[in-house]
């Protein structure tokens, strides 16, 4: 019996590098983006090298009722959903006095209450079948806010938030559906080059930057096991643990370095793309322009794949030291 999963954000960037892993694992594909023509040249790709079957639906996540006019054109074409995953985002570089009323409640529809409405759209059909999986994407600017992108740091705020009250609710109602949340470091993806960008010089992911197939595996990943949440590179985790212990600090220090570092010193076209409020056309992929800088593979996601054996062998080397330690003492 064929599987199926759903992708937001599916188009380019790490949506399109989802979709291709879920293809490669034999799952039936629903690709769900604004640029059809991206789409459907990326739903033939996958049917061509996979065969799996692939339906592209031209979809503006910020619209609910598009959203669940397109979980429904899935399920009559491919049939009941089993994943659906929020990957659909959108950020805009620029300080907040910069910023218009219209591109915050834009960049929040799409990236918030994308993700509330395509877990909706999911959730309203797996409750009846009581199963499913939902698969919120997140991010460690979720939990630490960086200056110059408050529309995108707020929404991942408030994605978390949503996930969590929700999670409790599936548990209050005994629904055999997974949640988890998938929570991402820089990745190196076309947004950088297509985000809105009133800063003048070109934007970049601050290093460490991840290759796109990195967070589509931990997607997968998190899809088929039962996790909670996983954090995708040592950065987020960094990211998350710091603002814990010393967030007064960061707040300084991001003061400064959170400028530079998502800048490059690369003038900005005046005619540069801007995908905030319309779709930008063109050849993009999962790959933005940084593949000479990006990390293909990630350390802490290996240990939460494999947490187990990693934790037996971490406490084998506690113990080994600690009987060390009293052998010296005897000594």
């Amino acid at each position: 019996m064929s599987r199926i999963v759903v992708v937001t954000g599916a188009g380019a960037g790490v949506g399109r590098a989802v979709v291709e892993e879920f293809a490669m694992q034999g799952y039936d594909v629903g690709l769900l983006s604004r640029d059809k023509d991206r789409i459907e040249r990326a739903a033939a790709d996958l049917r061509s090298r996979y065969g799996v079957r692939a339906v592209a639906i031209s979809t503006d996540v910020a619209d609910a009722d598009a959203v669940e006019t397109a979980a429904s054109a899935v399920e009559d074409k491919l049939g009941p959903i089993d994943v659906w995953v929020n990957v659909a985002m959108a950020t805009v570089f620029a300080p907040v006095s910069k910023l218009t009323a219209q591109e915050f409640e834009r960049g929040t529809k799409v990236t918030y209450l994308g993700q509330v409405h395509g877990t909706m759209a999911a959730l309203s059909r797996m409750r009846i079948r009581n199963r499913g999986t939902i698969v919120n994407v997140g991010s460690a600017l979720g939990y630490r806010s960086v200056p110059l992108q408050s529309i995108y740091c707020g929404a991942k705020f408030a994605v978390r938030g949503f996930t969590d009250s929700l999670r409790s609710e599936i548990l209050h109602d005994k629904l055999n559906i997974h949640l988890t949340m998938v929570d991402l470091p820089a990745v190196n993806t076309p947004q950088f080059d297509w985000a809105l960008n009133k800063m003048g010089k070109k934007a970049q992911p601050v290093a460490p930057i991840y290759e796109p197939e990195v967070p589509a595996r931990a997607i997968f990943f998190a899809a088929t096991h039962k996790r909670r949440q996983v954090w995708v590179g040592w950065p987020t985790v960094k990211a998350i643990l710091a603002n814990r212990i010393a967030p007064g600090l960061i707040d300084r220090y991001l003061a400064t370095a959170g400028y530079k570092g998502q800048l490059t010193d690369e003038p900005l076209p005046d005619d540069a793309p801007a995908n905030l409020f319309e779709p930008v056309p063109g050849a993009y992929g999962a790959h933005g322009r940084f593949d000479s800088r990006s990390k293909a593979g990630s350390w802490e996601m290996f240990t939460d794949r494999h947490r187990a054996a990693f934790w037996t062998l971490a406490a084998i080397g506690v113990i080994g030291c600690v009987r060390l330690l009293a052998k010296k003492n005897k000594v």
